[in-house]
C-alpha cells in the first residue's frame, strides 16, 4: 500500500462536525456509504449533495432514506431530520472533500496542462493500477465540482488516485490543489488553449502552476515546453523533487528523463526510456544512480503521445511500478475515446481526435497522420474550428496551412466558421496543390467523405482520415456508422 500516514477518521465523523459547524444539532447517529450527486442514483444512508438543479430532487432522495445537502430556501423539506441547508452546497461538498482528502493514506496524483491531461491521466492510472487499487476522474469531472466529488467516492483501501484538473482562468488550479493537496503533480504543456480569457501564454503558465504551492512530495514535467522547463521549486519548500525530461539519447543527470523513438507506424510505437535510479523512489531504490535504460513497444501512436507516456512511466516509477510491469502495460495502453482513437467502419479508417483542439494539439495530430498510412491509402485531413482562442483566432487558424504545407495527405476538408480563413490561406499559396474543401453543413461534409471512399476504392486504395476539431464542433458526427 502507498501510504502517506496514519490518519483515521470516518466521512460519518467530518460530515457531522461540518453540520455543527453551520447550526445543526444532529445528534442522530449518521452514517454515510456513498457520496452521489445524481438523484437517480439515490439509495438508503447515501450523501446526496442537491447542487442547482438537483434540489428539487431534494424530497426524493430522503424518502429513498439519503441525508441532504441543499441550498434553495424556497424548497419545503418539512424539517426532515436528515436534510441540511447551507449556504453553498458546492462549497460544502469542497470542504468535505478536503478533510476527508487528510484522513486518506494514499497517493494523490495531480495532472494538469493545456493537452494531453486526460490522456495521461488514464496512461497513469493503468500502470498504477497493475500493482496497485486506486481511482481516477471520470468523464469530463475535472473541474471545482467533479474533482471534489470524485475524491469523495475514494475508499481506505485504495492505493491512489488521480485526479485531472482543468481551468478555464485563474484561480480554479488553485482551489482544485487546495482541496486535494496532490502528492505528485503532472504537468504535460503550456499551449494555446483558453487564450479567450487568459490572453497569452504567460498568463496560462502561471495558471497551470497555481498547483506546485499545494503539491506535497514530486512534480514531474516536461522540460522541453518552454515555459515549462524555467520552473524554479525552490520557492516551493515542500516540493522535495523534480523530474523533468528532454528528448534525447540518455540522461544529463539524477532527476532527468528522456525519451528517443525508433518508429512510429499505424500499429504503434517503439522508443527507448532512459532514466536514473534516483527517479525510483528511495524506497524502491536500487541507489546505484546508473543510468538506465528501459527498451519500450507500445500501440500508442505520435511524438506527442510518447512524450505523454513518458510522464505517466516517471511518475509509476516514482511510486515502485517495476520495469517489467510497465513493459507489460505499455504495450496495449487503452485510451478515453476521441484521443487518436482508431474507427474501421464503412471500408474505411477514421483517426478521430476530435475529443478537443488548440493550435498545437491540431499540428501535432496532423505531423503524427503524415507519419503514418503512406502505402496505398488516400489520405484525408478533416479539420473543424478551434475555440476559445480570443482575438487572434484568425491567425491561429491561418497558421496551421504551414504544418499542412510539409504534412503528407491528399485532401483536405475544412468545417466551421473560423476554418474559412485556413482554406483562403491554403488556397492563396502556390506551394500548395492538394485539393481543398470548406464546409458548413456536416451532412454535405459526410456525401463528400463518401464520394471520395468509393472513388478510391475503385483504385484499389483505402482511404483513411483524420478528425481533429474542438469538442463544441462535434466533428465525430461527420463518421459513416458501420451498416
Amino acid at each position: 500500500m502507498l501510504c502517506i500516514g496514519d490518519k483515521i477518521m470516518d466521512i460519518d465523523n467530518i460530515f457531522s462536525s461540518l453540520i455543527k459547524e453551520i447550526g445543526y444539532q444532529n445528534n442522530k447517529t449518521v452514517v454515510i456509504n456513498k457520496v452521489v450527486m445524481n438523484s437517480k442514483e439515490v439509495e438508503k444512508n447515501n450523501l446526496f449533495v442537491a447542487i442547482r438543479g438537483g434540489n428539487a430532487y431534494a424530497n426524493e432522495a430522503l424518502e429513498k432514506g439519503a441525508f441532504v445537502i441543499y441550498d434553495d430556501n424556497t424548497i419545503n423539506l418539512n424539517s426532515n431530520p436528515n436534510s441540511f441547508l447551507v449556504d453553498d452546497s458546492v462549497k460544502f461538498m469542497q470542504k468535505l472533500a478536503h478533510q476527508w482528502r487528510n484522513t486518506l493514506n494514499i497517493k494523490i496524483i495531480g495532472i494538469t496542462g493545456s493537452n494531453g491531461k486526460t490522456t495521461v491521466k488514464d496512461m497513469v492510472f493503468q500502470l498504477l493500477s497493475k500493482k496497485y487499487k486506486g481511482k481516477k476522474t471520470e468523464g469530463n469531472y475535472n473541474n471545482h465540482i467533479g474533482l471534489p466529488f470524485t475524491l469523495l467516492r475514494s475508499e481506505k483501501n485504495d492505493d491512489f488516485m488521480v485526479l485531472e484538473m482543468g481551468m478555464s482562468d485563474f484561480g480554479e488550479i488553485e482551489l482544485l490543489a487546495k482541496i486535494s493537496e496532490p502528492n505528485i503533480g503532472i504537468i504535460t504543456n503550456i499551449g494555446d488553449s483558453h487564450l479567450e480569457f487568459l490572453k497569452t501564454r504567460e498568463n496560462v503558465f502561471k495558471a497551470k502552476t497555481e498547483m506546485l504551492p499545494f503539491l506535497k512530495e514530486t512534480l514531474i514535467i516536461n522540460s522541453d515546453d518552454e515555459f515549462l522547463g524555467k520552473i524554479d521549486i525552490s520557492a516551493n519548500k515542500n516540493i522535495k523533487k523534480k523530474y523533468e525530461s528532454k528528448r534525447s539519447n540518455g540522461v544529463g543527470n539524477s532527476h532527468k528523463y528522456s525519451d528517443k523513438i525508433e518508429s512510429i507506424t499505424d500499429l504503434g510505437s517503439k522508443f527507448t526510456f532512459y532514466y536514473n535510479s534516483e527517479l525510483i523512489n528511495s524506497e524502491f531504490a536500487d541507489r546505484s544512480h546508473k543510468a538506465k535504460e528501459l527498451p519500450l513497444e507500445t500501440n500508442v501512436i505520435g511524438e506527442h503521445n510518447i512524450s505523454n507516456l513518458c510522464l505517466a512511466i516517471t511518475c509509476a516509477l516514482n511510486l515502485g511500478v517495476s520495469e517489467a510491469e510497465i513493459v507489460e502495460v505499455v504495450k496495449n495502453i487503452k485510451l478515453t475515446d476521441m484521443r487518436f482513437q482508431k474507427i474501421e467502419t464503412n471500408n474505411m479508417i477514421y483517426i478521430n481526435d476530435a475529443y478537443n483542439a488548440s493550435p498545437i494539439s491540431m499540428e501535432k495530430a496532423i505531423n503524427t497522420f503524415s507519419s503514418i498510412y503512406n502505402e496505398e491509402s488516400y489520405k484525408i485531413v478533416i479539420l473543424g474550428d478551434i475555440l476559445e482562442l480570443g482575438p487572434d483566432e484568425n491567425r491561429f487558424h491561418e497558421e496551421i496551412k504551414e504544418c499542412l504545407l510539409l504534412a503528407k495527405h491528399d485532401e483536405v476538408l475544412l468545417f466551421g466558421s473560423r476554418m474559412q480563413h485556413l482554406y483562403n490561406a491554403l488556397k492563396n499559396d502556390l506551394n500548395y496543390t492538394k485539393k481543398i474543401q470548406h464546409y458548413d453543413d456536416k451532412n454535405e461534409m459526410k456525401k463528400e467523405i463518401e464520394k471520395i471512399k468509393i472513388k478510391q476504392e475503385l483504385k484499389g486504395l483505402r482511404t483513411v482520415a483524420l478528425l481533429k476539431a474542438s469538442r463544441g464542433m462535434k466533428l465525430e458526427e461527420v463518421i459513416e456508422k458501420r451498416i
